[in-house]
This record gives C-alpha cells, structure tokens and sequence, in this order.
C-alpha cells in the first residue's frame, strides 16, 4: 500500500532511470492526455511530495512557449511506477493497467493505475499540492506546522486527523495504526485530549524515515515476514505486548487496527 516512504522510494526510482535523459517517446492511456507526446523533452528531475509523484521535465525550446513542466501523479490504494532495461518485459502488472509509458535511451518508466494524471507548467504545481501539510519525507517538513494544523480540529478523532494530508503528508493507515500503538492512544481518541500530539507527530516522522530507501516496512525492527507490524494487518492475532487479541474496526471511511487493552477507549465512543 502505498504510503510516503513508497511514494519517496518511487520518485528516487524514477529520478535514477530517467533524468537527464531526453525521452525517446512517450504513450498516455488515458483520455486527457492520450495525444500528448513529450517525446524530446529532457527530465530533470523526479520527486515527491506527500503521497504525489511529481516528475519535472523541460520542453524544447521550439515546441512550447513554456519550458518547464511537471508530470502529475497520485498512486492512492494501487498505482505503481516500475522502471525497466529497453527490450525488458514489463511483468508488474497486466497490460490492460497501464496508464502511461516513457521511454528513454537506458530505461522505460511504466505507470501502472495512476491516478490523477496531469501535465502542467512547473510554476502551477502548488494548483495541486498546495493544500498538503508539511511533508514528512520533504524538505518542507516543519513538526510544529503540524501540529497547529491538527489542534485547529480538536474535535476529529486523531485516527481520521493523521489520515487527513492537509494536517501533514506522506502518513497513511499503516503509520496512523502504528504510531497510535506505539503512543498508547486510542485510534477515536478526539486531538484535543490526545497527551503530547507533539510526540505523536514526532515518532510518525521517524517512523516513515526509518523506512525510507526500502521497500518493506517495518515499524518493530524486523524485515522478517509476519513480524514487520505491532497492530496493523493483525486482526485477531495476540498483542505483542499484552497478548490480547488485535481489534479491526471501520473508522471514517478506513478501517484502523488496535489493541483495546494497550489503547484504551477515551469514552464510550470506541467499539
């Protein structure tokens, strides 16, 4: 699933494969840019913002008046990138998902179920993240913005609060379940009766950092299949530090996993 750390992982991907590189041609299956041809453009750059891929390119002089571009995309629940040697079968996905292909001299970037897909000028690019928080992953990352962003909604519950990017980017429902875990907090606890959201927001940000460069995620230390989660993924399963069986549970329009004796409910709000 992606999260910030996939999505950061994918732009260095993309960046290694691909800039510099002048593309040698390109394919858009979807309607809005399903004429579009950027063949000859020059990528200078791939990069991330939150759950965003942001690929920057430069047009030729001669075929637009505008030079710098970016290539918008959002990969949600199922969007991937996968970069490939020229002449390398392209076996991520089945060929009826792809949305886009670029091709250059050493590789072929292929997206698989992307969402949101645009081209725009470089300089119109805050028209489609400008309403993130602070970027966890980013050079923007500013731990106090963050936390004014979630005190200014007291009343949401802090499972549907970390889920929500304009508070801070890049942390989806694996990170919200985990770090709440690991902070003893009740997934429908309100913000405002959450001890310490400093703290909170602190252990999300080393959390997706740590996993930064890899591509499993672990929030206990281990890489070993079963043993990367505390909560998460873990429905029934005991409590790795009180043994009590992991709840699963539809908050807002996720699902969140918990454990009822480890975070115990603020009220009678938790199931």
């Amino acid at each position: 699933m992606p999260e910030g750390d996939t999505v950061w992982n994918t732009a260095r991907v993309l960046h290694r494969a691909l800039a510099g590189a002048a593309l040698t041609g390109s394919d858009f299956r979807v309607p809005q840019l399903a004429t579009t041809d950027l063949t000859g453009w020059t990528v200078r750059e791939s990069a991330s913002r939150g759950k965003h891929l942001l690929l920057r390119l430069a047009a030729p002089e001669e075929r637009s008046d505008v030079r710098h571009w970016t290539l918008h995309s959002h990969l949600r629940m199922d969007g991937a990138w996968r970069a490939y040697a020229p002449g390398e079968r392209w076996r991520a996905r089945p060929a009826h998902l792809i949305r886009a292909v670029l091709r250059a001299p050493s590789a072929v970037a292929v997206g698989y179920h992307l969402h949101e897909l645009a081209l725009l000028p470089t300089a119109e690019e805050e028209s489609l993240v400008g309403h993130l928080g602070p970027d966890l992953l980013g050079p923007d990352w500013d731990a106090v913005e963050a936390v004014r962003r979630l005190t200014a909604h007291p009343e949401v519950t802090i499972g549907e609060a970390l889920l929500d990017q304009r508070n801070l980017a890049g942390v989806g429902n694996l990170y919200k379940c985990e770090v709440l875990f690991l902070r003893g907090v009740s997934p429908w606890t309100p913000v405002g009766a959450v001890p310490d959201l400093a703290g909170t927001v602190a252990l999300a940000q080393r959390l997706l950092a740590a996993n930064r460069g890899r591509w499993t995620q672990s929030t206990t230390g281990s890489l070993h299949r079963g043993g990367t989660s505390y909560v998460y993924g873990r429905r029934a399963q005991p409590c790795r530090r009180c043994g009590t069986a992991i709840r699963k549970e539809e908050l807002g329009e996720r699902v969140t996993y918990w454990c009822p004796r480890c975070q115990p409910a603020p009220d009678a709000a938790q199931p």
